[in-house]
C-alpha cells in the first residue's frame, strides 16, 4: 500500500523573542488553530532534529512541519455565484457580496464562501467528492464589508499567503463613507485593541491591553456631512478599520455594531468595501494586485450628494 503524501511546510523562524512551537504555527503562520494541532497529528523538526509541539523556537531555527490531512467536515457544497476575479490550481481570489459569511459558523451553515468554493473545486473536478477540504481563506472580511479576499487550495499554497500576511507584506485598500468632515486630508492612526469588557461581540480601544492596530486613511471626497476615504489597514485585527473610525469621531455609514443611525441614510448597509489586494501569489514572485470598483450601494449614495 502506497500512503499519501502529507501536506507540508518548511521555513526559518521570524521575529520572535521564543515562543512555545504550538503557539507559533497557530498565530505566526496561521497553518492551523492550536485546537487542531493534535487531531491534525502534527510533526516538527527543528534544525533538522525531531522536536515537542511544547518545544521553544527562537528567531533563525529551521522548521520542518507535516501533518494529517483533515477528516471530512461536513460541508456542503452549493452552486452560489461568486464573482471570480483570479483562479488557478491553488488559489481563488473573489470579490465578496455584502452579506456572505466567509466560513460557516452558528446560525450560518449555508450560504457560505466555503460552501461555494467547495462546490466549485468539485465541479472542476479539482477534487474527489467526499474528501476532507476546507478552503483555506487567509484573511476574513465580515459580513457585511464587500470586496477582495483570496482564498488558498491547499495547505502549501495557504502556508505561502499566510507568511505574507504575517510578516506585513500584503497591501490592502478599503472605500469607506463615514459621517463627518475631516480637518487634515490624511492621516494614521495607531492605538491597541482589545474585546470590548461590556460586550464579548465588539472591540475596543484601549490605552494600556490589546494588540496594536494602525490604519492609514486618506480623504478622496467630503461633503457637508459626510466623507469619502481610502483606508489602508497596516495590520489585520478584527474589526480594525470599523473599531479605528468609530474611535476617531467618524462612524462608517450604516455600520450596526459601531456606528449610530444616520439620518440622512437611515436604511444604509455597511459602507465598506475591500477594493484592492496585491500580494505574491504561490510560485511566483512577482507581485499581483486585484482591484474591484465600489459597488452600486456607494454609487447611489454618492449620487445623493450630487443631487
Amino acid at each position: 500500500m502506497v500512503l499519501p503524501e502529507m501536506p507540508s511546510f518548511s521555513g526559518t523562524v521570524q521575529d520572535t523573542l521564543g515562543i512555545r512551537l504550538d503557539r507559533y504555527v497557530a498565530e505566526y503562520i496561521r497553518l492551523m488553530r492550536r485546537s487542531q494541532i493534535k487531531s491534525r497529528d502534527l510533526k516538527a523538526r527543528i534544525n533538522g532534529k525531531p522536536v515537542k509541539i511544547s518545544r521553544m523556537v527562537r528567531a533563525g531555527d529551521v522548521l520542518e512541519l507535516t501533518w494529517a490531512e483533515p477528516e471530512p467536515i461536513g460541508l456542503v457544497p452549493e452552486n452560489i455565484a461568486l464573482e471570480v476575479l483570479y483562479e488557478d490550481e491553488q488559489v481563488v481570489v473573489v470579490n465578496k457580496a455584502q452579506g456572505m459569511v466567509v466560513h460557516p459558523g452558528a446560525g450560518n451553515h449555508r450560504g457560505t464562501l466555503a460552501n461555494a468554493l467547495l462546490y466549485r473545486r468539485l465541479n472542476a473536478g479539482g477534487l474527489a467528492a467526499g474528501e476532507g477540504f476546507r478552503p483555506g481563506i487567509v484573511h476574513r472580511l465580515d459580513k457585511d464589508t464587500s470586496g477582495v479576499i483570496i482564498a488558498a487550495y491547499n495547505d502549501e499554497a495557504l502556508a505561502f499567503l499566510a507568511s505574507q500576511f504575517k510578516a506585513r507584506k500584503v497591501r490592502k485598500r478599503y472605500g469607506a463613507i463615514v459621517k463627518g468632515v475631516f480637518t487634515e486630508p490624511s492621516g494614521c492612526i495607531e492605538t491597541r485593541i482589545s474585546r470590548d469588557p461590556r460586550d464579548r461581540k465588539r472591540f475596543t480601544v484601549s490605552p494600556d491591553t490589546g494588540k496594536i492596530a494602525i490604519t492609514r486613511y486618506q480623504v478622496i471626497r467630503s461633503w457637508a456631512s459626510h466623507s469619502l476615504l481610502l483606508l489602508q489597514p497596516k495590520t489585520g485585527r478584527t474589526h480594525q478599520l470599523r473599531v479605528h473610525l468609530r474611535h476617531l469621531g467618524h462612524p462608517i455609514v450604516g455600520d450596526p455594531i459601531y456606528g449610530m443611525q444616520d439620518s440622512l441614510f437611515p436604511q444604509a448597509t455597511l459602507m465598506l468595501h475591500a477594493k484592492s489586494l496585491s500580494l505574491l501569489l504561490p510560485g511566483s514572485m512577482k507581485r499581483e494586485t486585484f482591484r474591484t470598483p465600489l459597488p452600486p450601494r456607494f454609487q447611489e449614495l454618492i449620487g445623493t450628494f450630487s443631487v
